[in-house]
């Protein structure tokens, strides 16, 4: 459903909330080897996040990677959308310039029914709050224990 560089940048961010709820401060090395993606990508990504304001970066002997208050109401939505674009969200599936409302493809009411499940998927948690269930045990990934 995602792109690779989406399911890293998924599995980073959480890793990043759960250090810094621990009040650490973690390298692309770090979270590459943690969440089993190949380091320049990871770095990659972590620096589109940055940009789009959805981690923090901070450069210096007691650097690295974080997220903080600022942070803490971005859900897997703003993620999705700062990796791989607003696409999953909106336009026609069958890739036709014409379809909407009004004018519906064959699969039109289908996907948007579909859609509609996956905002709220992507919606209903922050991404903090996916951190503190890992954290917690409620859910895992199994490269973070």
């Amino acid at each position: 459903m995602f792109s690779k560089a989406c399911q890293y940048g998924i599995r980073s961010v959480i890793y990043i909330w759960k250090q810094s709820l621990k009040g650490n401060k973690v390298g692309a090395r770090e979270i590459a080897e943690h969440v089993d993606a190949p380091e320049p990508f990871t770095a990659k990504i972590l620096q589109e996040l940055v940009r789009k304001k959805i981690i923090g970066s901070m450069k210096g002997p007691t650097g690295g990677f974080y997220v903080d208050k600022a942070h803490e109401n971005f859900t897997l939505k703003d993620l999705v959308v700062a990796i791989d674009g607003p696409s999953l969200f909106e336009g026609c599936s069958l890739g036709l310039s014409q379809c909407s409302e009004t004018n519906p493809c064959p699969l039109h009411n289908e996907v948007k029914v579909v859609r509609t499940h996956i905002l709220h998927m992507l919606t209903a948690k922050s991404l903090k709050q996916l951190a503190e269930e890992v954290e917690s045990g409620d859910t895992v990934l199994a490269r973070f224990v």
